[in-house]
């Protein structure tokens, strides 16, 4: 089993008449357990006003949980206030059972 990413293809998701510009920039979304969402790549992430949010990095994490001080962006609130995302396994017990060994971003290997 093959753990590098499949390369970005010229279909566009929006519909089989629309086709993907061959140079346009790469990004991804990555939801982390009980955590934010990570936005990899060229990206204009926009306020509620419409307004683009300020950014200084090509990775950002963006907030899910609600209790972040610099929205949109994760300021760390979701592990101090326990936030749990609903698609994480739970034991018998109700219990979170041990979390599994993350991907790394570059290769999506798992760490050690």
């Amino acid at each position: 089993m093959s753990t590098d990413r499949e390369p970005p293809t010229d279909r566009d998701p929006r519909g089989p008449e629309r086709t993907r510009d061959a140079a346009a920039p790469w990004a991804s979304i990555t939801a982390c357990p009980n955590g934010p969402l990570l936005v990899r790549g060229d990206v204009e992430v926009l306020l509620a006003d419409g307004a683009p949010a300020p950014r200084r990095r090509r990775t950002v994490a963006l907030c899910r949980c609600g209790a972040s001080a610099i929205k949109p962006y994760c300021d760390g609130s979701h592990k101090v206030i326990g936030f749990r995302t609903d698609d994480e396994p739970q034991s018998t017990d109700g219990t979170n059972p041990p979390a599994a060994p993350e991907r790394t971003a570059a290769r999506g290997l798992r760490s050690a």
